[in-house]
């Protein structure tokens, strides 16, 4: 049986729940909440941070266990990536998703111990936006490019 559909389908739903919701937070609300009161501000992260906690782990779970089981379709690709443009704009893509992995891990952790303070947050948000935006376009692209 061919699970690539099911594992793509998976993998776009939580890849829709994260990006949509580091996109959010990047355009919307970090530049919205400098112009809100105090009280304001705290009711709204109060409200969005436990849903988020509670939410965006698990869309990046699935997103990656998907990746990784659509990844392993193309492991001859994956083995020698120079030899093609697609291996080549793959093997950045899982680099580039690496990173952003990497970026929750960090973020969730300083979290954690109370020391991801608002600029840090803040940089490490648009780092992974422009990871994704990059991720995004080589995943549009992989497949229609070559040379």
């Amino acid at each position: 049986m061919n699970t690539y559909p099911f594992l793509l389908v998976l993998h776009l739903f939580a890849a829709f729940v994260f990006v949509g919701t580091v996109t959010f937070e990047v355009l919307f609300l970090e530049p919205v909440q400098k112009r809100l009161p105090a009280d304001v501000r705290k009711a709204l992260g109060g409200q969005l941070g436990p849903r988020v906690r509670a939410v965006v782990p698990w869309a990046v779970l699935v997103l990656y266990l998907a990746g990784l089981g659509m990844a392993w379709q193309y492991r001859s690709a994956l083995a020698s990536p120079g030899s093609s443009s697609f291996g080549l704009l793959l093997s950045i893509k899982i680099a580039l998703a690496s990173s952003v992995l990497v970026h929750v891990v960090v973020a969730m952790t300083l979290a954690r111990r109370q020391r991801l303070h608002s600029a840090l947050r803040r940089r490490v948000h648009i780092s992974v936006f422009c990871h994704m935006v990059g991720i995004v376009l080589l995943a549009k692209t992989m497949f229609h490019l070559s040379w």
